[in-house]
């Protein structure tokens, strides 16, 4: 086993074995407690995400839970223990639910491909999760709960990924509702992605990314955060300064000698 995968104690990590694949499975391993997300687990996604950003030959990270369940939100002892420092610390809840934001905000911002692949429960913070993953795939089995709003809460770090996914009309009729929804509603939405036999969807899913250009899927994404808050029109000089670099970069030429030479690219990041 590679040595950089070992000591997590809240996840369970492994290389795809494919011959320059370059994914890394992470799935979140509490199931006793349906992978509650604690903030031991919250630390090691960090973890997990900062190895693979650094090492850059991984073409995509999936996020799976185990046991059945995908993430049954925040771990309520964390949230137990907070209040308890609430003397010594009186920031003690604010610091632990910043932690979690964080945490979606780094898997959000980073250049790698990230697929969520949800069985059974998504919860709070797991329906965070669903959100910031770049594509999300569901199994029938899957129910996807807000319930924040029904226990006097906010869904505070995972409110803006949610307008980000979903819009805000529909963002606002899920959080004042309380909302639970089946994998059909969830595609409905444009939550999810794919329904149905998740391991087929999910290789799917890898062959398509793997068949695109690592260094391109990261310049697309950074551009498309971009694009989130800025007008197209303010944009033009950077986008094609940035198709420019591209187009004049090995990628580019390996693209477009593969193409017309009708043969499959060759990326750097599988060799």
């Amino acid at each position: 086993m590679n040595p950089e995968l070992d000591g997590f104690t809240t996840l369970a990590l492994r290389r795809d074995p494919t011959p320059g694949g370059g994914v890394l499975h992470v799935t979140l391993n509490r199931p006793a407690q349906r992978n509650a997300m604690s903030l031991a687990m919250v630390r090691e996604l960090r973890a997990a995400l900062a190895q693979a950003e650094a090492g850059g030959d991984v073409r995509a990270i999936v996020l799976r839970g185990a046991g059945g369940h995908f993430c049954a939100g925040a771990d309520v002892a964390d949230l137990a223990a907070a209040r308890v420092r609430l003397d010594e610390n009186p920031r003690a809840i604010e610091e632990t639910n910043a932690a979690f934001g964080e945490l979606c905000g780094a898997y959000a911002a980073t250049g790698i491909a990230t697929v969520a692949v949800v069985e059974g429960a998504c919860m709070g913070g797991g329906f965070g999760l669903a959100c910031v993953a770049d594509i999300t795939l569901a199994a029938p089995t899957a129910q996807f709960r807000l319930p924040e709003t029904r226990l006097g809460l906010v869904p505070a770090q995972i409110a803006p990924f949610l307008v980000e996914r979903l819009g805000v009309a529909e963002a606002r009729r899920l959080a004042v509702t309380g909302a639970t929804l089946d994998a059909a509603a969830a595609q409905a939405l444009r939550l999810v992605h794919g329904v149905g036999d998740v391991d087929a969807l999910l290789a799917a899913t890898l062959a398509d990314i793997r068949a695109c250009a690592p260094g391109a899927v990261a310049a697309t994404k950074a551009l498309m955060a971009k694009a989130r808050l800025q007008s197209p029109a303010s944009l033009v000089a950077e986008a094609a300064a940035l198709f420019s670099r591209a187009a004049l970069g090995p990628e580019g030429q390996e693209g477009t000698l593969a193409f017309l030479g009708k043969r499959k690219p060759s990326w750097a990041a599988d060799s």
